[in-house]
């Protein structure tokens, strides 16, 4: 059986030193994503890169597979720097990556003629992989015949192949329904405890707390806007792991409150002004999660106050999707988040209590009041005097501040928000906002 590395004497396969990594904005100054990030991963362990979307880890991770070069720090695999894809380093992707015209063996064959390896050596251990993964008897399907989770031990067989000794893995099984998901992660922990493998140390990027519990031996808690570690926690569980033990949830439960850790709760319904920015970064939460959540929050078992893993549970949402509908109902002052619970404010009962028209009243006058984007937008339609104007304006406005995907991210989010309180309209085919068909015309 495979031992946790003793990190003080296990050999170091991979070393990051004061990573740093900005982007350029439209308007030509910096953003920072990363700051001085360090990490040393040794032999036979696994490490977690824990942490919500944006705050760097799938960047991080192309930085260590040398796709992407670092701004400043260094990436050293057995002591040499890493200046472009190295020997002996392999990743699995989240979207499986396989080319749709080539065959299972074909796939996995691929990153070896690359390499230059013979056809008959390529052969042989494309098939000795693809036997190691569970694939035996689909070497000519397609990638289209294959479910998702066989798609993606294509992925691992492929990674395989190459006998690297360090692994990298972007969130490998995210793109999986959940029974998938955990039969995926079984086996490839059994092979690896096993040692039937041949890599010697694993990163995995994932945004899943019970994922990085169940499968690393350290978690790196990334904190965000800019990324950089924020905690490292050793995880002292044996294998097999049991995702029912006590000391698994408290795990969890730590980790939740870890990354949720704030002020204290206050009787205050809304947040203060300087919460939100006009070119705040913003996810994706439909309006219909946040009153729903409060819906949830407000009735039995929870009445009002709620620890995340069973808010979770019981929303059928997994960790960064939670954060993000806790974070923008803090945001907009229907709840407070606070040390792995989220307690429901009284503008969340109001809402929760509500009836339909009642709901997107509320729903809209808070957004307004607390999402500075919003409320921009709906005061140059009404100064406007056709009510009309572009996409293209406000994206360029926070083009000055985020990057332009978090730019457009930031924007759709804002739009369903809008649409749903009947705050203002869309018009998707000319890109163009208006107060045509809104509650705010009439």
């Amino acid at each position: 059986m495979r031992a946790n590395a003793e990190t003080g004497t296990a050999e170091v396969e991979l070393e990051l030193r004061h990573i740093r990594q900005t982007y350029a904005r439209p308007s030509g100054e910096p953003l920072l994503v990363l700051d001085d990030i360090n990490l040393a991963l040794h032999d036979g362990e696994i490490v977690a890169l824990l942490g919500r979307s944006g705050c760097g880890k799938s960047t991080l991770l192309r930085i260590v597979s040398g796709l992407v070069p670092p701004e400043s720090g260094e990436v050293l695999y057995h002591g040499a720097a890493v200046a472009g894809p190295a020997d002996g380093i392999a990743m699995v992707f989240q979207t499986f990556a396989l080319f749709p015209w080539l065959t299972v063996l074909q796939n996995v064959e691929a990153g070896l003629d690359a390499r230059g390896v013979s056809e008959k050596d390529a052969r042989a251990r494309a098939l000795a992989a693809i036997e190691l993964i569970g694939l035996d008897g689909f070497e000519n399907a397609y990638p289209r015949e294959l479910s998702g989770g066989m798609r993606q031990r294509v992925g691992f067989a492929r990674a395989m192949v190459v006998d690297p000794t360090v692994l990298l893995m972007d969130e490998p099984f995210s793109a999986l329904d959940v029974l998938t998901g955990e039969t995926l992660r079984s086996d490839f922990i059994d092979l690896w405890m096993e040692e039937r493998l041949p890599i010697k140390s694993v990163l995995l990027v994932t945004h899943n707390i019970e994922e990085a519990v169940f499968m690393a031996d350290r978690i790196l808690i990334l904190a965000s806007n800019p990324g950089r570690v924020a905690a490292v926690l050793d995880v002292p569980l044996a294998r097999p792991r049991q995702r029912l033990s006590s000391e698994f949830r408290d795990l969890v439960d730590d980790i939740y409150e870890r990354m949720t850790a704030g002020p204290p709760p206050s009787n205050v319904i809304q947040p203060p002004a300087a919460l939100a920015s006009l070119a705040t970064n913003l996810p994706i939460v439909s309006a219909i999660s946040i009153v729903g959540m409060t819906d949830v929050l407000a009735s039995p078992p929870f009445k009002g106050d709620a620890d995340l893993p069973a808010l979770a549970e019981r929303l059928h949402l997994g960790g960064v999707d939670l954060f993000h509908l806790a974070e923008i109902s803090q945001m907009m002052g229907f709840a407070e988040l606070h040390d792995g619970s989220l307690h429901l404010s009284n503008a969340g009962r109001a809402l929760a209590e509500a009836d339909m028209a009642e709901r997107k009243r509320l729903f809209g006058e808070h957004l307004l009041r607390t999402i500075p984007l919003a409320a921009h937008i709906r005061r140059v339609l009404d100064e406007r005097p056709g009510h009309l104007a572009p996409r293209s304006r406000f994206v360029a406005e926070l083009e000055d501040h985020l990057s332009t995907k978090d730019a457009e991210r930031t924007l759709n989010a804002v739009i369903g928000w809008g649409r749903y309180a009947d705050c203002f309209s869309y018009d998707t085919l000319n890109l163009r906002f208006t107060l045509e068909d809104s509650a705010a015309s009439r």
